[in-house]
């Protein structure tokens, strides 16, 4: 079974890069961090959630929620740890209403390794 626990300290890095990157479309009131223990997945360090269409239908705002496997994520160097939060961040579209981009086409190492340049550059001025 997979526990979940808060994460405070993801949180205050999601909040900086996004400060940094300039990621305006990111509704940090409506984004939500979790460290999780005992996941099954073999190869996924961290996943996004997103607050479908059909709960926005009953009248809840979109949201997000960053799910950290501590397994994989906490055994990271920091820099690996940064590239995974934007790889996340980076699944969220410019609307913030509940979907995804995909891997195909947007989100990939190329694209990531981009942002974290960027976010490298601002961070340390």
């Amino acid at each position: 079974m997979i526990d979940y626990f808060p994460a405070p300290d993801v949180r205050k890095r999601i909040e900086e890069i996004v400060e940094l990157l300039r990621f305006e479309h990111v509704d940090l009131d409506n984004l939500h961090c979790v460290r999780s223990r005992g996941s099954k997945a073999k190869r996924t360090i961290a996943r996004i959630h997103g607050r479908s269409r059909i709960w926005q239908a009953v009248g809840l705002e979109p949201a997000y929620v960053i799910e950290i496997i501590a397994e994989r994520f906490d055994r990271l160097s920091p820099e690996d740890q940064d590239r995974t939060l934007i790889h996340e961040l980076l699944h969220i579209p410019h609307g913030f209403k509940g979907g995804f981009r995909h891997h195909r086409g947007y989100v990939n190492d190329e694209t990531v390794e981009t942002w974290y340049r960027r976010y490298c550059e601002k961070k340390d001025k």
